[in-house]
């Protein structure tokens, strides 16, 4: 058997390095795992344990407890509410009427001008009318006439019903002679309709305003030639009374409908850049839900005395429709609108509740609910950080507010601590 001898040098300098890596690898390790001075306690007297080496099995057998959310409240209050709407509204005309010629003429007098009042009756118009006034004069001639042959055929057949009488004609005679007068009237009677029929086209030459309004454009002039019931000759827009139009939400039609049989709801226009209120009453609310939107149209009728409201403008609308009684108020602010609906945060034992909630109705910076109780803390400013079961403290409503929305009673200690 061969001893295995050493004999390059090459191989004698690789084990010894091999060995000085070892034994500073060892030395390294040594020196990591010795307790730092500040741990195992420089001031400590010689045998006492370390305080870090007592408290962190405590300490991790407990786990980190939660800081309480800083937080503030408000309480449920019970009070009266009005349901309110709010809509944006159109001013509408409760009439307007496209004046046209009912028969085709030549303008003879323009008695009106641009944007003139009138009332119903008042001369707008006259036509050219001469044809007409000629037919009129040739109707009543010829009544004239039909009616000088009648009076000739009731004669004969006076002096035929004498005759028979006196047994100088037979009945034949008398009764041509009566037949003759029938036809007589019944053709007088053609004529007189004719008459009134000619009269009738003459009114037409005559243009009235069929409602009191505001005359808008004239679009012809004196010597135009109009067709009938095709040429617009201007259009009268009433402007008092006048309407709003809007639109209500499908929930609120009960109401409506109710404050429509006790004689209207009381509705406020507000016209834009402080151009003022107006107070009216809901008139109408359609058959019809738009399914689209799901919103019914409505109208309110409004006092124009001074004629601010005009049509085509745009309006804000405030409507009472009813009045909630004892309702239970919380702010907007408490509401939180998730997934499976809305719930606010209760608070219990110092700690947070969840609470759903169904809205009632809601107005301005209060919502009326159900679900909650009188009296009842719910959380308004931080519940963004709050979950069920977090434990809360309040703090004043004027302390400020950490970058999270909240901070904790241990974060607001600590920095009063470190201040100087």
């Amino acid at each position: 058997m061969k001893t295995l001898t050493l004999r390059s040098p090459l191989i004698l300098i690789r084990i010894s390095a091999l060995g000085l890596a070892l034994v500073w690898a060892l030395g390294a390790c040594t020196k990591s795992a010795e307790p730092t001075p500040a741990a195992n306690g420089a001031n400590a007297p010689t045998g006492a344990a370390p305080a870090s080496a007592a408290s962190a099995p405590a300490s991790a057998a407990s786990g980190p407890a939660l800081p309480p959310v800083s937080i503030t409240t408000a309480k449920v209050e019970q009070k009266d509410m009005a349901v309110r709407l709010r809509s944006v509204g159109t001013v509408s005309p409760i009439n307007s009427v496209d004046v046209k010629a009912q028969t085709s003429s030549i303008i003879a007098k323009v008695l009106v001008r641009d944007g003139q009042f009138v009332r119903a009756g008042d001369a707008l118009f006259i036509l050219d009318a001469r044809t007409e006034e000629a037919n009129i004069a040739k109707a009543q001639a010829q009544v004239a006439k039909d009616n000088a042959a009648l009076a000739d055929a009731q004669r004969q057949l006076k002096r035929a019903q004498d005759l028979l009488a006196q047994k100088f004609i037979s009945q034949g005679q008398v009764d041509t002679a009566l037949a003759n007068v029938e036809g007589w009237l019944a053709t007088l009677n053609a004529d007189k309709a004719a008459l009134d029929a000619t009269k009738v086209a003459l009114s037409y030459s005559r243009i009235n305003a069929p409602l009191s309004g505001r005359v808008g454009v004239v679009n012809v002039s004196a010597g135009a030639a109009v067709q009938a019931n095709i040429t617009n000759l201007l259009t009268i827009t009433q402007i008092n009374p006048i309407a709003v139009t809007f639109t209500l939400p499908q929930r609120n039609i009960a109401d409506a409908l109710g404050a429509l049989k006790g004689g209207g709801a009381p509705v406020m226009a507000t016209l834009a850049d402080n151009g003022g209120t107006f107070k009216g009453k809901l008139q109408f609310v359609d058959s019809v839900v738009d399914p689209a939107s799901g919103a019914v149209k409505a109208k309110a009728y409004f006092k124009n005395d001074e004629e601010k409201l005009w049509p085509g403008a745009f309006v804000e609308i405030q409507q009472t429709l009813r009045e909630l009684k004892d309702a239970l108020v919380v702010p907007q602010a408490a509401i939180i609108y998730g997934a499976r609906g809305a719930f606010a945060y209760a608070i219990e034992d110092g700690k947070a509740v969840m609470r759903p909630v169904k809205i009632v109705q809601s107005q301005g910076t209060e919502v009326a609910v159900t679900g909650l109780a009188l009296g009842e803390s719910v959380v308004l400013d931080g519940r963004q950080n709050v979950r069920p079961g977090s434990p809360v403290v309040e703090r004043s409503k004027d302390a400020p507010k950490d970058a999270q929305g909240g901070a904790s009673a241990a974060s607001l200690a600590a920095s009063k601590a470190s201040a100087p």
